[in-house]
C-alpha cells in the first residue's frame, strides 16, 4: 500500500504506529505456537509468509526454497493452516478474538475496514501479504469467510491499483512529488565509515525470489531496467534515489547477510546500495518506524552497518517517518517514567502483561518504548514479549 491510497503525499508513518496494532501480530504468533505442537511446519510457513514478529514477510517462493516445496503447495499448506488456526481460536476462546472484534466490528462498513487495514499495511511495511493478513484480521474477528475475503479483496485491489499507476507515471518520465528534499535530510543522518568505498554492485544477491510475481516492479531510468520491490515504502525509497541528481546509481538488495538467530539459519537483504555523485556509497535498508527497536530487526541492522563499513559504505536505516533511529533514542519522554523502568528492569525482564501494565498506568506508546529501547541498548524480544535491560544482540556466526 502507498500513502498516497488513504493518507496526502509524503505521509508521516509516525501516526499510525502503536502498541495496539503490534499486539496483534503478537496474538497471531501465541496462536501458531499454539498449533506448532500440532503441525510446526506448517505454523512456520504462516509464520514466515505473515513475517510475524515483526520481520519482513517472505514471498511463497522464498518458503517453498527453505523446504523444499513447491510454491502451489506452500500456497496450499498456508491456506489450510490458517482455516485450522481461526477455528481453533474460536473453539478454545482466546483472547484474539475480543482484541479482533475490538478493532474490526462485523458492523464496520467496507470502506472503514479497507482504509484501516490499508494504514496498517503501510506502518508496518507488509504490503507483500496485505490480502493474506487483511484475511486472517477479519476472519479472527468474527467475520464470515465470504466478508473477510471480499475486503481483503479490495485492500489488494488498491495496492495492485497503486502500484499500476506508479508504474505509469514513471513510464512517462515524471519525476514523483517526492524527491530531493527527503534525500538529503536522509543523508544528513547516514552513518560513514573511514577509507575508500568499494565498488557497486551490478546484481541483486537475491535470486531465489528475485522475478516473483507477488512483488511490485517498475521500470526505472537510473538503471535502465524494471526493479522489483516488496513494499510501497521501498518503492518510495527506490523513486527517490532514482529521480534525486545527487545519485548516480544504485542496485537493490545487494547483498545476502547469513546469520544464526534463536536457533535457526537466517539471510538478511539489505534494501538497496546507492552511489552518490561524489564517489560515496551508502547501504540503505528499509525497517517500519514502529519495529526499528525490535530484537531481530536491531541484530539484522547491526550487520548491516558492519557489512557496509567494511566495504567503506555509509549506513542508513530508513523508517518511512522523518523520525530517524537517531531522533527516536532522543525522543523524550517523562523522566519518571524513564525511571521507573530502569529501576524496573533491574530487578529483571518485563513480560507481556507487565509492558501493557505500564503503558495503561502511564499512557507510554511505542515509540516511547521504542526510544528507551534504543537509548539504553535494551533488549526488546518478540514472541513471547520480552523486555530485558541485559542486551545480547550479537549472532552466532
Amino acid at each position: 500500500m502507498s500513502a498516497e491510497i488513504v493518507r496526502p503525499p509524503g505521509h508521516d508513518i509516525a501516526a499510525d504506529v502503536s502498541l495496539e496494532l503490534e499486539e496483534l501480530d503478537e496474538l497471531v504468533g501465541e496462536l501458531l505456537t499454539e498449533h506448532a505442537e500440532r503441525a510446526a511446519r506448517d505454523a512456520r510457513i504462516v509464520a514466515l509468509r505473515l513475517g510475524i514478529g515483526g520481520q519482513r514477510p517472505e514471498t511463497l517462493t522464498r518458503i517453498g526454497a527453505r523446504y523444499d516445496l513447491a510454491r502451489d503447495r506452500v500456497r496450499q499448506l498456508y491456506a489450510k493452516a490458517v482455516g485450522r488456526i481461526v477455528r481453533e481460536a474460536a473453539r478454545s476462546g482466546h483472547r484474539s478474538a475480543r482484541v479482533f472484534a475490538h478493532r474490526y466490528p462485523i458492523e464496520a462498513g467496507d470502506l472503514r475496514l479497507v482504509r484501516m487495514l490499508l494504514a496498517e499495511t503501510y506502518a508496518t511495511d507488509t504490503d507483500l501479504v496485505a490480502m493474506e493478513w487483511s484475511y486472517l484480521k477479519l476472519r479472527l474477528a468474527g467475520h464470515e469467510p465470504g466478508d473477510a475475503k471480499r475486503v481483503a479483496g479490495y485492500v489488494m485491489q488498491r495496492i495492485l491499483g497503486w502500484q499500476k499507476k506508479t508504474a505509469s507515471i514513471l513510464a512517462k518520465l515524471r519525476v514523483p512529488e517526492e524527491g530531493a528534499d527527503e534525500l538529503r535530510a536522509l543523508l544528513g543522518e547516514v552513518e560513514w565509515p573511514t577509507g575508500s568505498a568499494a565498488r557497486l554492485p551490478t546484481e541483486s544477491a537475491r535470486v531465489a525470489d528475485g522475478d516473483d510475481d507477488g512483488r511490485g516492479r517498475f521500470y526505472l531510468a537510473k538503471v535502465g531496467r524494471d526493479v522489483a520491490y516488496d513494499s510501497a515504502m521501498a518503492a518510495r525509497l527506490l523513486r527517490t534515489l532514482d529521480a534525486d541528481p545527487v545519485v548516480a546509481a544504485f542496485q537493490e538488495e545487494p547483498t545476502a547477510l547469513t546469520y544464526r538467530f534463536a536457533d535457526e539459519d537466517r539471510v538478511h537483504y539489505p534494501a538497496v546500495a546507492a552511489q552518490l555523485t561524489d564517489g560515496r556509497t551508502v547501504l540503505i535498508d528499509v525497517v517500519p518506524l514502529g519495529r526499528t527497536a525490535f530484537h531481530h530487526n536491531r541484530v539484522q541492522s547491526e550487520l548491516g552497518r558492519a557489512y557496509a563499513h567494511e566495504h567503506g559504505w555509509g549506513w542508513l536505516v530508513w523508517t518511512g517517518s522523518a523520525l530517524g533511529t537517531p531522533q527516536l533514542a532522543a525522543r523524550p519522554v517523562d523522566a519518571s517514567i524513564e525511571q521507573r523502568l530502569i529501576t524496573d528492569l533491574e530487578q529483571g525482564p518485563y513480560d507481556r502483561l507487565a509492558l501493557a501494565t505500564v503503558s495503561a498506568e502511564t499512557g507510554l506508546d511505542l515509540l516511547d518504548l521504542a526510544g528507551l529501547v534504543l537509548r539504553h541498548d535494551w533488549q526488546w524480544d518478540r514472541l513471547p514479549m520480552r523486555l530485558s535491560a541485559s542486551p545480547s544482540r550479537r549472532p552466532s556466526p
